[in-house]
């Protein structure tokens, strides 16, 4: 670890959250140099331009759960520096994924610039995801190094995989999903996102927890947090997906028009009159769909209170995940303090 991490700080909680980015990014920067080569340097540049960090007018992701990670570790040990490479690891795996559904999806863009296949064909873009998957399983082989017993890397690393595991598996029903005409279920939907969010949301949270703590019900309580607060995450997402401010979120408001099947989507399916669901029905079977069919589906949207069913979703399971971390009264009050910044930072319903 260099001394820049060590200079951040030692006490994580005087810190802003932007400064524990910057700890992040550092830690993965050195991850890359480790291993970048001459002959392999286009690579670790690719890395580098999806994370954002060959760009200066980039516009990098939020890096929630690599922070969770850490004020998880940080609400209940002082010494937050030794968990920046579980922090990493955290968000390269993340980033994995992200370079796979923008091919899965077909996505031109990320953040404003073109996606990596976009930019490097496809064959390269897979390679890359492929070696960002990796790089974060080898960022968990430092934390060996930083004095954690082989125990607790190989349950984090237990634990690591299974999430992936369940990212891919909720992939695959978003994408089987995607290919039916007919819409899937609310239940069925919550089964999805519980696997492609909440399960990657709360192995961050849980990966903190482990390595701080050997209480069970501690990381428990961090592990029903991250799942709530990864699902209220999502389901936020969907709001802002239909109603959000575009220079707000850095996205357009286009889930209508793309024909995501999201939760004010399936809410208005089931809750719907007949003649409600032939507008919704008539809309995703447009190839692109112009403006009037997209007011109409917003009307229906209205009118069978799917905006304000899929705000109060959002709104009680963020109540579940701050309830999780207030009842542990051990947890360094200030570290909770800032677990809820996040939460107010990127849950706006």
């Amino acid at each position: 670890m260099s001394e820049q991490q060590h200079g951040a700080g030692n006490d994580l909680l005087s810190l802003n959250l932007d400064e524990l980015v910057a700890a992040t990014d550092r830690t993965i920067l050195e991850l890359l140099a480790e291993w970048d080569e001459p002959i392999t340097a286009p690579m670790y540049e690719q890395i580098r331009y999806h994370l954002g960090y060959s760009d200066p007018a980039a516009r990098p992701g939020k890096r929630m759960r690599p922070l969770l990670g850490l004020l998880a570790y940080a609400s209940i040990s002082p010494d937050w520096d030794r968990a920046l490479p579980g922090a990493a690891a955290v968000e390269l795996g993340h980033n994995f994924s992200l370079v796979h559904d923008d091919i899965e999806d077909g996505d031109a863009e990320r953040r404003g610039r073109p996606t990596l296949w976009v930019r490097e064909g496809v064959p390269q873009a897979i390679n890359t995801g492929d070696a960002l998957f990796t790089i974060s399983r080898v960022a968990l082989h430092h934390l060996t190094t930083l004095g954690f017993s082989d125990t607790k890397v190989l349950r984090l690393m237990k634990l690591y995989d299974e999430t992936c595991l369940r990212l891919c598996e909720g992939q695959f029903i978003d994408i089987a999903a995607s290919s039916r005409t007919e819409m899937q279920s609310v239940e069925h939907y919550f089964e999805m996102i519980g696997r492609k969010t909440a399960a990657l949301i709360s192995g961050s949270v849980e990966s903190g927890a482990i390595l701080a703590s050997d209480d069970e019900e501690v990381i428990r309580r961090f592990r029903n947090f991250g799942w709530a607060l990864g699902l209220a995450f999502q389901i936020n997402d969907d709001l802002l997906g239909i109603w959000g401010d575009e220079a707000a979120t850095g996205k357009e408001a286009s889930d209508l028009a793309r024909h995501k099947k999201t939760l004010p989507v399936l809410h208005a399916m089931e809750q719907a009159s007949p003649a409600d669901r032939a507008v919704l029905a008539n809309l995703y079977a447009e190839a692109n769909p112009g403006a009037d069919s997209v007011a109409a589906g917003l009307a229906v949207l209205e009118r069978t209170g799917s905006r304000e069913y899929t705000r109060l979703q959002a709104q009680e399971w963020r109540t579940k995940a701050i309830s999780e971390i207030r009842s542990l009264s051990q947890l360094n009050p200030r570290a909770v303090a800032k677990l809820e910044e996040i939460i107010d930072r990127v849950i706006s319903a």
